[in-house]
């Protein structure tokens, strides 16, 4: 119940759309409920032999005609009024959603799948709008119809109309024992649709990878077994709700051939007429409907229910703490301080204590260590991707947790790994995070980050179309756009993390040079793995399990014979292999 108050809540803005549909819904039911009357009219009005009664059977099924057509137009208007209520309620909870996702703190949407996201937004919202939206004006109909009936036919004889209320329960007993079984099934069923769908989004985006490591036959067996479950799970469900409708058809002809039974009884001994008896089978049809129809979408409901539960319990997750009413971060020098900061990606087993880092204006400090050292922790605790739990991080002294999170980043222009490029022209992908960016800039930040020249190649320059993800670019002209990009903004601090990992060594003395001249009088941190492209910095920080175990220049670091020297090593023995195979 408390899914479906959340949403009629939901609901309550497009209130007239609901209002509407019930009004016209009640009047097409009230006029639909004269048809069996007149009908009876009609028949008597033919009952006697040899005397029919044309004039008034002439009127009545004019009236006939015109309360059909009525009652047809009133529930035209009603499905009108429900399909909008519907629709419009399916996409305010679609924005409301998305709105959400990006509330919500990076931990939570690292550690679920985006498929599932998609899943919740696409296919939960539609099967919450078919199910509980339309369906709910059918239920109302449906028990506004039986009840009207009722009355009706009590109306014209109570003794019938007490058998029928005898056996309704009968009805409602096997719609409500299914509908009890159904429910678990199809939450259980929605729940395993939005792991089927995350799974086959991700293996989709890294076919590349399923393909290099032969994992076709892995990904399909485990695919496979996830699509077995979803469809054993989506037999039963539906086999329930499959017979309801039977199961509920059966228990209406029961009863309608007990009304037809008892009223030809008393039709025979004159206590009832064969127009009123008519009647009585054509409202007993009217009354017996709306079961089917209620007991059809029971399973529906439950579908319906199901993804409801999962798309209020999305909208239920924490959000990032509010930074309302906190002063904007201004950036003049751009020092940056960790103190004593301690963080955990899980409660129970602490990453990072007792952190210390130090960075003046205009320095470059790089992070170098193995991979899961903390290099990008850093990175995502300093741009509040994800919050400290103890300690704190200060820029130019003032501590980041005082000031909004969107005045932080507006401060910081970051480099990543992944190149991210979004569906739209170059122009667009480097005016990405500035609307108002004027030709000017956007041609000087292309020229600035070396990639003026690669674009002026493409079929139609800055109005070249990319494709998903820059499918038609190569890593290191994805990552030149990135950093053309970052160049737009003109950050106060800048941090690159693995940013020149995935590109070529001849690209990679193009993006040095770019970053050279933008990191130039800047605050810059440099996570990086290869060695090559910290040499320069002004201090290179070792990190190993969260910790920093060495600090100086890349000669004071050599000269040390430590941990740093190790990497160094290792890495220029792999570089001079990689030259020897190529001579050879």
């Amino acid at each position: 119940m408390r899914t479906v108050k959340r949403l009629l809540e939901a609901v309550a803005p497009f209130k007239k759309h609901f209002i509407c549909a019930v009004i016209f819904a009640f009047l097409g039911i009230l006029s639909s409920l004269f048809v069996p009357v007149l009908i009876g009219y009609a028949v008597d009005c033919m009952a006697v032999e040899g005397a029919v009664d044309f004039p008034r059977l002439y009127k009545i099924c004019g009236i006939l005609v015109a309360m059909i057509l009525f009652s047809m137009a009133m529930q035209w208007v009603m499905k009108q009024q429900s399909n909008t209520l519907s629709y419009l309620t399916a996409k305010e909870l679609r924005q409301r959603l998305y709105k959400k996702l990006q509330k919500l703190p990076v931990s939570y949407t690292d550690s679920h799948a985006d498929g599932d996201f998609v899943s919740l937004i696409s296919t939960d919202i539609d099967i919450v709008s078919s199910g509980l939206l339309e369906g709910f004006t059918q239920v109302f109909s449906g028990f506004v119809t039986i009840l009207s009936t009722l009355l009706f036919m009590f109306f014209l004889n109570p003794y019938i109309a007490l058998l029928v209320v005898a056996l309704t329960p009968i009805s409602l007993f096997v719609s409500s024992f299914i509908a009890k079984h159904t429910h678990d099934k199809f939450q259980q069923q929605a729940k395993l649709r939005g792991q089927i769908g995350g799974y086959a989004s991700e293996m989709i985006q890294n076919g590349e990878l399923v393909k290099l490591y032969h994992m076709e036959e892995a990904t399909e067996e485990t695919f496979g077994d996830t699509n077995d479950e979803l469809q054993k799970v989506g037999v039963v469900a539906h086999f329930f709700s499959a017979l309801t409708n039977p199961a509920t058809r059966f228990v209406n002809a029961v009863i309608y051939a007990g009304v037809a039974l008892l009223g030809a009884v008393l039709a025979v001994k004159g206590k009832l007429s064969v127009g009123e008896l008519t009647s009585f089978l054509a409202y007993c049809s009217q009354y017996t409907k709306p079961f089917n129809e209620i007991s059809s979408v029971i399973a529906e409901f439950q579908n319906a229910r199901a993804s409801a539960e999962r798309v209020f319990a999305l909208l239920d997750e924490p959000e990032e703490e509010s930074d309302e009413g906190l002063p904007e971060l201004e950036v003049k020098r751009g020092t940056v301080d960790f103190e004593d900061v301690a963080f955990s990606y899980s409660k129970d087993k602490p990453f990072m204590e007792h952190f210390n880092l130090h960075i003046e204006s205009g320095q470059t400090v790089a992070l170098v260590g193995p991979t899961g050292c903390g290099k990008t922790t850093v990175t995502n605790l300093l741009m509040r991707f994800y919050e400290i739990t103890d300690g704190k991080i200060t820029v130019d002294g003032t501590d980041i947790r005082s000031v909004t999170r969107e005045s932080l980043r507006r401060n910081f222009g970051l480099v990543l790994q992944d190149s991210w490029i979004l569906h739209g022209t170059v122009r667009e992908n480097i005016a990405y995070g500035k609307e108002n960016a004027t030709e000017e800039e956007i041609l000087a930040a292309a020229k600035a980050a070396k990639a003026h020249s690669f674009i002026q190649r493409l079929p139609q320059g800055y109005d070249t179309m990319l494709r998903k993800n820059g499918a038609n670019l190569s890593h290191g002209e994805k990552q030149l756009l990135c950093l053309a990009r970052v160049m737009l903004r003109n950050p106060a601090v800048l941090i690159l993390d693995e940013a020149t990992s995935n590109i070529d060594t001849h690209t990679e003395h193009k993006v040095q040079k770019a970053l050279t001249a933008l990191m130039d009088g800047r605050t810059s941190l440099i996570a990086a793995h290869r060695l090559s492209t910290v040499q320069e910095a002004d201090v290179i920080l070792v990190m190993r399990d969260g910790k920093i175990v060495e600090s100086g220049t890349h000669e004071e670091l050599l000269q040390q014979g430590g941990f740093y020297k190790e990497i160094y090593e290792s890495q220029f023995d792999v570089h001079t292999a990689e030259n020897a195979l190529k001579e050879t």
